[in-house]
């Protein structure tokens, strides 16, 4: 289970902890916790104190020591230069209004990044990078990942377009981290929602890359609200430690956990 501290647990993320916890537990497996806190200011440490609360009150026990993300940012830097001097990244200075603007087709994420910095003089200082994902298809040659629900699935990283995986401000993106820390935590099964589901294209592809073990994936449904819609911080879902602050019984949520 790997929160990132820039907003309070609610439901959603309850189940999915659940999810994880269990399917560890009946496997017997580990099931570990990992605070994805590398948001910059958003990342607040009270709010990571405040997930341990709230998994506890769930009845949940994690195994051995929380990791933070944040620790491991050096490896997530080496990792980068790897690629950079494998001619896999390139710098893009482009900010999200410049991608909109020049954007012709819509990917997993938002609009598809259109390659306007591929092949450009661009200054590396202060720049995001990018992968050049055409050529780092073909590198890796074709690829599969299987998720347990969806089944077999051929790796298409190419719906992501270019995807940004060195910041401006951090040495790394969601995506290049989360990879490398599922390797460095020896995750054999990642449990998340099926609102991920895409990302593990680009995930499978960062492992070849990377020579780095390749897990199996559990994408499971997710909570909605009353109106169908995703559970969210931004939505103003009910925090789960407003809940367990008015007495709620956390533990009560086990018989909802299938």
């Amino acid at each position: 289970f790997a929160p990132s501290p820039n907003g309070s647990l609610h439901l959603g993320h309850a189940y999915a902890a659940i999810v994880a916890h269990d399917l560890a537990r009946a496997r017997g497996g580990a099931f570990l916790l990992r605070i994805e806190d590398i948001d910059g200011a958003r990342s607040r440490d009270d709010l990571a104190a405040e997930f341990l609360e709230d998994l506890a009150w769930l009845g949940l026990a994690w195994d051995g020591q929380v990791v933070r993300q944040s620790e491991r940012l050096a490896a997530h830097g080496e990792a980068a230069e790897r690629l950079k001097g494998m001619g896999l990244l390139y710098p893009c200075r482009c900010t999200r209004a410049d991608v909109l603007a020049a954007a012709r087709e819509q990917g997993p994420d938002g609009p598809l990044y259109p390659g306007t910095c591929r092949g450009r003089d661009v200054d590396p200082q202060g720049a995001a990078w990018r992968i050049d994902m055409a050529r780092a298809i073909a590198m890796a040659g074709p690829l599969e990942w299987v998720d347990e629900i969806a089944g077999p699935q051929r790796a298409m990283p190419q719906l992501f377009g270019d995807v940004v995986l060195v910041r401006k401000d951090a040495p790394s993106s969601y995506h290049l981290s989360v990879t490398l820390d599922d390797a460095a935590d020896g995750i054999t099964l990642v449990t998340r929602g099926a609102d991920l589901f895409a990302a593990s294209h680009v995930h499978r592809l960062l492992q070849a890359l990377l020579c780095l073990s390749v897990p199996l994936w559990h994408h499971h449904g997710l909570l909605l609200d009353a109106g169908g819609g995703k559970l969210a911080k931004r939505r103003g879902s009910p925090s789960l430690a407003d809940r367990r602050r008015a007495g709620e019984d956390g533990a009560a949520l086990a018989p909802a956990r299938r």
